[in-house]
C-alpha cells in the first residue's frame, strides 16, 4: 500500500517556523480513533481516558517543568484512508505524538507505515505512535518500528493467559473459532489454535469462521453453525457491537456457550448483554477489571475519574499511555522525538496496576494481565454489579508481564 507524502517540505518548514514559539509552551498529541459509526462508543471511552490523564498531567505542571500537553481529536471512522487524512491534519496542526489503538490493527499499521515515511523524509519533525489497544503481535514483530510503542499486552500474551486458564478448565472440550475478518481477528484465531492446542492437546477445534467487522446485524446464522458443530466454547476476538450482538443471538437461541476473548468486558454494553442473554460465560483478559480485589491505586483512580467525568473507569492502560509519554519526555529532558523514543526504551513505570516496563527490543510493554469472567454477583467471588446489573467480574488468574512475555521477530531499524 502506498501513502502520499503528507506535507511538501517547504510547507512543513513554514509551519514549523510559524509554530515554534507556541510549541515551547505546548506539546501536541493527536488522538486518532473512531468517534462515529458502529464503534463510536469505544472511541469515546478511549478519548475520555486519554483526556483525563492529560488534564491531570497538566494540573501537576505538565512536563519539563511547565510545558503543557495539548490533545487534538480526530475521527478515524475505522478506516485506514480516513486515518491518513487525520494524520495529515494532525501534522498540519503541529502534533508530535499520535495516540491510537481503537480502530483495529490494520488502521494502526497504516498509521505506523505513514509515520515511518514522514519521519524518514522530515528529520527534526518526527512523530511517535503510542498504541494502547491494537494488539496484533506483528506490530511489535516483523512490522516493528522505532517510532511505535505498544502499551497493551499483545495477542500472543493475552492468548497465553487464556490458554493457561483453559488448561485448568476440563469442561472446555470442543472449541469453535469465530472472529472478525481483519488482521487481529485472524491473529486471535491463529494463536487460539496454537496456544490453546498446546496447553490442551485433547481439545477439538470443530469449526472456524471469519465475518465482516462491524457490519453483521444478526449473528443468528453464525450461532446456528456453531451449534451444529457441537461446540461448548468459542474463541472470539469480537468487540463492541460484534460482541454484544453475538451474545444476544446465542441467548435468543438458548445456547449456553463459554466465550474466550481479549478485552470485550472493558467495552460498555458487554456486561449488560451477558445479563440479558442469561446464558453463557464470557472470559476475557486485561490489565485490570472493575471490582478487582486488592487494587487500591486503581480504585482511587476510578473514583477520581468517575467524579470528574461522570463515567465508569475501565481501562488503566489507556489512561496510562499519556503518562508513559510524559515520563519519557521528562527522562529525556527534551521533547525532541528521537530522544523521547530512546528514553521510552526500557522505561520502567510504577503504574496503578503495578510496575510495567517498555521492552527496548520491540517496544512492547510488559504489563500484568488478569483473566476474569463476567458472572452474577454472589457476595464472595463477585461483589460488585456493573452497568446497572447484578453481574460483575470474577478474577480467575493473574499473570505478570514477564510470565506472558514472548520472543520477538522484531529487527528494528534505528533512525
Amino acid at each position: 500500500m502506498k501513502f502520499p507524502l503528507l506535507l511538501a517540505p517547504v510547507a512543513a518548514a513554514a509551519l514549523l517556523t510559524a509554530g515554534s514559539a507556541y510549541a515551547q509552551q505546548t506539546y501536541k498529541i493527536a488522538y486518532i480513533d473512531p468517534l462515529s459509526g458502529p464503534f463510536a462508543n469505544v472511541g469515546e471511552l478511549m478519548l475520555t481516558h486519554t483526556q483525563f490523564a492529560i488534564e491531570d498531567i497538566n494540573a501537576k505542571g505538565g512536563v519539563l517543568g511547565g510545558t503543557k500537553l495539548q490533545l487534538l481529536q480526530f475521527d478515524s471512522k475505522l478506516s485506514a484512508q480516513e486515518s491518513q487524512s487525520a494524520l495529515q491534519a494532525a501534522i498540519d496542526q503541529g502534533a508530535r505524538a499520535i495516540v491510537t489503538g481503537g480502530s483495529g490493527s490494520s488502521v494502526v499499521s497504516a498509521i505506523v507505515q505513514a509515520v515511518n515515511k514522514w519521519n524518514q523524509r522530515n528529520p527534526g519533525k518526527e512523530l511517535l505512535v503510542l498504541n494502547h489497544s491494537s494488539i496484533d503481535p506483528e506490530l511489535t514483530g516483523k512490522q516493528c518500528s522505532f517510532w511505535h510503542f505498544q502499551t497493551d499486552a499483545n495477542t500472543a500474551m493475552k492468548m497465553k493467559a487464556i490458554a493457561n486458564y483453559i488448561k485448568k478448565t476440563p469442561e472446555v472440550k470442543k472449541v469453535y473459532l469465530l472472529n472478525q475478518d481483519y488482521a487481529h481477528g485472524k491473529q486471535w484465531a491463529s494463536y487460539g489454535r496454537q496456544l490453546v492446542g498446546l496447553a490442551r492437546p485433547d481439545i477439538q477445534f470443530v469449526g472456524e469462521t471469519l465475518h465482516p467487522i462491524g457490519r453483521v446485524k444478526d449473528f443468528a446464522p453464525y450461532v446456528a453453525n456453531i451449534r451444529q458443530s457441537g461446540a461448548d466454547s468459542v474463541i472470539t476476538g469480537n468487540w463492541g457491537q460484534d460482541m454484544t450482538l453475538l451474545l444476544k443471538a446465542a441467548g435468543d437461541a438458548g445456547y449456553d456457550l463459554h466465550y474466550f476473548n481479549h478485552s470485550a468486558g472493558s467495552v460498555p454494553g458487554t456486561v449488560l448483554a451477558v445479563s440479558q442473554a442469561k446464558l453463557g460465560q464470557l472470559t476475557w483478559v486485561a490489565e485490570w477489571h472493575p471490582g478487582q480485589a486488592d487494587s487500591p491505586k486503581v480504585d482511587a483512580l476510578a473514583k477520581a475519574y468517575k467524579a470528574k467525568t461522570g463515567k465508569d473507569f475501565l481501562a488503566p492502560r489507556i489512561e496510562m499511555t499519556p503518562r508513559l509519554l510524559a515520563a519519557a519526555i521528562n527522562k529525556a529532558g527534551s521533547t525532541d522525538t528521537p530522544k523521547v523514543a530512546k528514553a521510552m526504551e526500557n522505561l520502567t513505570f510504577d503504574s496503578v496496576v503495578g510496575p510495567v516496563r517498555m521492552r527496548a527490543e520491540d517496544h512492547q510493554l510488559l504489563i500484568p494481565q488478569v483473566v476474569n469472567t463476567i458472572a452474577p454477583v454472589d457476595g464472595k467471588t463477585v461483589k460488585v454489579g456493573w452497568e446497572g446489573t447484578n453481574y460483575g467480574f470474577r478474577t480467575d488468574a493473574v499473570y505478570s508481564g514477564n510470565e506472558l512475555a514472548q520472543g520477538t521477530d522484531c529487527k528494528m531499524a534505528q533512525p
